[in-house]
């Protein structure tokens, strides 16, 4: 039955009107970065400085970039097979000793994670290149094209493990910049040009899955720590209203996200013939800072749940503004990508957590967790009720 597939023994089948469903292989895999999502953002509770933030930020793009190509690459390829489930598994590997050298990426262990990071990317495209028939030129041409560009940053991931210092960032810099510069450089090479956004088309339901999906590791992430952290504590009621607020900040987040946005992008991809721009902008890109506002809100959570009472020191207005905020960018241009208007509501809240950080210095840990928490509520209620309106009425909100 492989074998028959015209787009490749080891490429998915594709159904008109249904969507590949995710696999167990990719959930499993998925696992992985459950841990390196708790490692970036420990590693920001304990380098929280101006330069901390620096290095913590580099590395949580890397880590979102590793598995947003894996992503990619299995959407075409189909995980349900031995051969691309062996990759998933070797990937794990190279996942975990990524994960692992997180904390000290920028110390002892810098080579370890430049090692472990240039194998999952070249290793993985180089089997992607292998699985595509040799009559797919264009599939086999847009591998080649990806495989040079990842090939290109992997020497400076390499020579960044093997320096120090501000050297070992400026390198790392260099190399992450190659990555995120080349899919809006449509992987330019020479002789072979620029990739065609139709070799870049997707399974959209699945993209969307996938990509839903890692919000939820990022939300679990998020919950599990503050449960951790919380059971070790006196249960004092200063605490339990900051564990309560947490909470409800993260479900807050997910009713954002998901109740309508998440679906709507998937409908929109799954029917538009540009599945592969919408692929690269709204989830490989735009996902971005929606992860990255829900990292840095659970590291607000943990420092509020230590320290509820007092005054709100630049650490915890960062984190607990600053978690939201971007939160509140990252989906208010994801869902522009998908709907073609801003959300007023989400503007909205990014003016209140503005107008919040005047203030922020003079409030508790505790209460202005409470009022970062009020500003999502009043976002998440805004637009369900807004975009449970007609259409017509709904653009204007």
């Amino acid at each position: 039955m492989a074998a028959e597939n015209p787009r490749g023994a080891m490429f998915r089948v594709i159904v008109p009107n249904q969507h590949s469903r995710v696999t167990y292989a990719e959930l499993f895999f998925d696992l992985v970065f459950v841990f390196a999502v708790t490692q970036v953002s420990h590693t920001l509770l304990h380098h929280f400085t101006p330069l901390g933030a620096v290095h913590v930020t580099l590395l949580f793009l890397a880590v979102w970039w590793v598995w947003v190509y894996t992503t990619w690459v299995t959407n075409w390829l189909n995980p349900e097979l031995t051969p691309v489930r062996i990759l998933l598994f070797l990937m794990m590997l190279g996942g975990l000793v990524l994960s692992t050298t997180i904390p000290t990426a920028f110390e002892r262990r810098g080579l370890w994670f430049a090692i472990a990071y240039a194998s999952m990317q070249v290793g993985r495209t180089a089997f992607w290149l292998f699985a595509t028939p040799p009559q797919r030129t264009p599939v086999r041409h847009n591998a080649i094209r990806i495989l040079v560009w990842l090939s290109a940053s992997a020497i400076f991931w390499i020579l960044g493990g093997f320096a120090e210092g501000e050297t070992r960032l400026w390198l790392w810099i260099v190399a992450l910049t190659i990555e995120y510069v080349s899919p809006a450089a449509r992987f330019w090479v020479p002789k072979l040009g620029l990739s065609s956004i139709e070799a870049w088309a997707v399974e959209g339901g699945h993209m969307a899955e996938r990509c839903a999906g890692f919000i939820i590791i990022a939300l679990g992430e998020a919950i599990v720590v503050n449960g951790a952290t919380f059971a070790e504590l006196d249960w004092t009621t200063e605490n339990i209203l900051a564990f309560v607020s947490a909470l409800v900040g993260s479900v807050a987040m997910w009713w954002i996200y998901f109740h309508k946005g998440a679906e709507a992008g998937s409908e929109l991809i799954s029917k538009t013939a540009e599945s592969g721009r919408l692929a690269r902008l709204a989830y490989t890109y735009l996902h971005l800072p929606i992860v990255a506002g829900i990292i840095l809100t659970a590291v607000s959570d943990e420092l509020v749940l230590k320290h509820p009472t007092g005054h709100s020191d630049i650490r915890i207005i960062v984190s607990t503004i600053g978690g939201p905020l971007v939160f509140l960018v990252g989906t208010i241009l994801f869902k522009h990508s998908i709907r073609g208007f801003l959300q007023l509501s989400h503007g909205i809240g990014i003016v209140l957590l503005l107008v919040l950080s005047w203030f922020a210095a003079d409030l508790s840990p505790l209460w202005l967790s409470i009022a970062t928490s009020v500003i999502m509520i009043v976002v998440a209620v805004w637009e369900s009720v807004s975009l449970g309106s007609t259409p017509a009425e709904a653009e204007e909100h």
